[in-house]
C-alpha cells in the first residue's frame, strides 16, 4: 500500500512547533463514561487534518476541547504555544447545522464575528463581501438563510469563519446535512479555497471517502474510550482535478486501508 502509518509526531529542536498540540487529553464525564483516553496529537500549520473513527468515539468532543468549549478531565491543549482555557480569536468553528442567525442577511451573518469584535461597519462589510465572493455567494448578500439552499447556507457559515481570519479552522461534519451531489461540490470548493487561504483545518467526518479526498493527514480514533489507533498520510496532491484524485490509486488504497482498520470496531 502507498499510504503509510506514521508515529505520533515529535518536534525536533530545529523544527517549527505545531500550531496545535494536544497532550495527554482525557475526557471523563460525570456519569463515569470515558470518551477520550490519553490523546496525544500535533496538528501541522497549513494542513488539513481529519479526525475519523466509529460513531460515538469522541471526535466532536476532541474538536470542542480544542475549540475551548469543553475542558478536559486531564491533559492540555495549546495553540501557537499558548494553553487553551476557553474560546479564542485564533480558532473558528464551522458547525454541521450552519448556525446562521435567521433574522440576519448573508452579509450580516458573515460579518457577525467582526461585529462582535467592534470592527467598524464599513470595514467588516468590505471583509465579509470578499469572503462571500470567495465561497461563491456573490449576489446573495441580502438574502436571508431561509431563502438559501442547504449548500448555500453552509457556504455562508464557512465565509463567516474565514472572515474572522482565525489561525485554525475547525469543521464539525460541515457537509453532512446536504445531499451527495452538493457534498462533493462543497468538498471540491473547500480544496480550491484552501489553495488560496492556506488555513490550518481540523475536520471531523464519518465519511472515509471524504476524509481521504480532503486530508493531508488522517487521525484514526478507536471506539470509546478513544485513543489514537493510527495516523494515515494519503500523499495525494490536492491541486489535481477532482476526478483524478478520486481515481488515484493512493486514494483507493487509503480508503481500503482505513476501512480495514475501522471495521474491527463494528464487530
Amino acid at each position: 500500500m502507498n499510504a503509510m502509518t506514521k508515529p505520533l509526531p515529535v518536534t525536533k529542536p530545529d523544527e517549527a512547533p505545531p500550531i496545535v498540540r494536544v497532550a495527554g487529553v482525557t475526557m471523563r464525564y460525570a456519569n463515569g463514561v470515558t470518551a477520550l483516553d490519553g490523546i496525544d496529537l500535533d496538528f501541522e500549520r497549513g494542513k488539513l487534518t481529519t479526525l475519523l473513527g466509529p460513531s460515538g468515539c469522541g471526535k466532536t468532543t476532541l474538536l470542542k476541547i480544542i475549540a475551548g468549549l469543553f475542558r478536559p478531565t486531564t491533559g492540555t491543549v495549546a495553540v501557537n504555544g499558548r494553553a487553551v482555557t476557553g474560546p479564542g480569536p485564533e480558532r473558528a468553528l464551522v458547525f454541521q447545522d450552519f448556525a446562521l442567525l435567521p433574522w440576519a442577511t448573508v452579509l450580516r451573518n458573515v460579518a457577525f464575528g467582526l461585529e462582535l469584535r467592534g470592527v467598524a461597519k464599513s470595514e467588516r462589510e468590505s471583509i465579509a463581501e470578499k469572503y462571500i465572493r470567495e465561497v461563491g455567494l456573490a449576489g446573495f448578500e441580502h438574502q436571508y438563510p431561509s431563502q438559501l439552499s442547504g449548500g448555500m447556507r453552509q457556504r455562508a457559515g464557512l465565509a463567516r469563519a474565514l472572515t474572522v481570519n482565525a489561525d485554525v479552522l475547525m469543521m464539525d461534519e460541515p457537509f453532512s446535512a446536504v445531499d451527495e451531489q452538493m457534498r462533493r461540490k462543497l468538498q471540491e470548493d473547500l480544496l480550491s479555497l484552501l489553495q488560496v487561504e492556506k488555513k490550518t483545518v481540523i475536520f471531523v467526518t464519518h465519511s472515509i471517502e471524504e476524509a481521504v479526498y480532503l486530508s493531508d493527514r488522517i487521525v484514526l480514533l478507536s471506539r470509546r474510550p478513544s485513543r489514537v489507533s493510527a495516523i494515515r498520510d494519503p500523499g495525494i496532491a490536492h491541486d489535481l482535478p477532482p476526478d483524478q484524485i478520486r481515481r488515484d490509486q493512493r486514494y483507493l488504497d487509503t480508503v481500503d486501508e482505513i476501512w480495514d482498520t475501522l471495521k474491527q470496531y463494528l464487530q
